[in-house]
């Protein structure tokens, strides 16, 4: 009778079977982590082009409005252009004396995006 119940259980699997298994089951995890790690990082890099790309837009219609404003106060355009321009300018030295003050930011908002 003991011999019956011992044939009537299913046979153990192989831990071979089993290690296999977990390995591809590892692999599988894995691969899920970095699809779901890649679209979340893409699916904000798509949003901040195009909330930069509109506040470009903006922006640039905001200057030009300035721009005419000023060009209006003074009684030439061109003027009013040049005066806007030179503030730009400004800005761009500035921005290009603090580089390293702007890109450390910048750079840890990436890593920790990518690592979160």
């Amino acid at each position: 009778m003991e011999e019956k119940k011992e044939a009537e259980q299913p046979p153990q699997p192989n831990v071979l079977d089993q290690l296999k298994e977990y390995v591809e089951t590892r692999v599988t995890l894995g691969k899920y982590k970095a699809i779901e790690k890649s679209s979340s990082v893409a699916a904000s890099l798509v949003t901040i082009v195009v909330v930069a790309f509109s506040a470009i837009m903006a922006f640039m219609f905001f200057t030009f409005t300035i721009a005419l404003l000023l060009g209006d106060a003074l009684g030439a355009a061109w003027k009013g252009f040049g005066i806007v321009t030179l503030f730009y300018v400004l800005i761009a030295v500035i921005a290009i004396a603090a580089k390293s003050t702007i890109e450390k930011p910048i750079v840890n908002l990436l890593i920790s995006k990518i690592f979160k």
